[in-house]
């Protein structure tokens, strides 16, 4: 057993170093080959078949089910990466204590699901952060900035401008149906027109400060 804990231990260690480099690289994306959408909708159907088909029995068996199909929804490329690292670990560690072969086995076991499940629910945190902090540009409007390109009038020309999103400051094309807007103008978005244009308008208290 030691051997294979030892080749458990270099595989798995091997993957998650490869993959980190990976990532700093930008070549990560996202490879892993988990079904997590699948497997809840298949967690789902089987759960309410069973359900519907055997009452009392069928909610426990579906429970079941629900259960074991979440924790199939978490073997990714990376979880049974570091599941693989954990189990050679935790079994190499348990011989050097000299622990019985069996509950060492149990207890190598338990560090790789335990791997699986702490590493997936890590990537779903990240995933979610990664969506949360995406810039939208239909957020942009109502947003206000400035003109960083002149802007021609009358939707005759584009130009460049930024804009404070979600406090961050970002760029994007602009155009205006009013009159020429100069660079370092004050605006505010009112429309979106592309994946990467905007409407604008002056913005009403440069209007004010102009008129006066």
């Amino acid at each position: 057993m030691e051997t294979v804990y030892m080749i458990c231990a270099a595989v798995g260690g091997t993957l998650i170093v490869c993959q980190f480099l990976l990532t700093l690289l930008g070549l990560g994306g996202h490879h892993d080959v988990g079904g997590g959408h699948d497997m809840d909708a298949s967690s789902h159907d089987m759960a309410g078949h069973d359900t519907s088909s055997h009452d009392d029995t069928g909610h426990h068996e579906g429970t079941h089910e629900s259960h074991l199909n979440w924790f199939l929804s978490k073997l990714t490329f990376r979880t049974l990466s570091a599941a693989f690292a954990f189990f050679g670990l935790a079994g190499l560690a348990c011989i050097r204590l000299e622990v019985e072969p069996i509950l060492g086995l149990a207890i190598a076991l338990g560090a790789g699901a335990l791997a699986i499940v702490v590493v997936g629910w890590l990537m779903q945190m990240l995933s979610r952060l990664n969506v949360d902090g995406t810039i939208r540009i239909e957020r942009a409007v109502g947003s206000r900035g400035t003109v960083y390109l002149s802007v021609p009038g009358a939707r005759s020309g584009v130009g460049k401008v930024h804009v404070t999103v979600l406090n961050r400051n970002v760029e994007y094309k602009a155009i205006t149906s009013r009159e020429q807007l100069p660079t370092g103008a004050k605006i505010i978005v009112v429309s979106i027109v592309s994946a990467d244009t905007v409407e604008i308008a002056p913005a009403p208290d440069s209007e004010r400060t102009t008129h006066a």
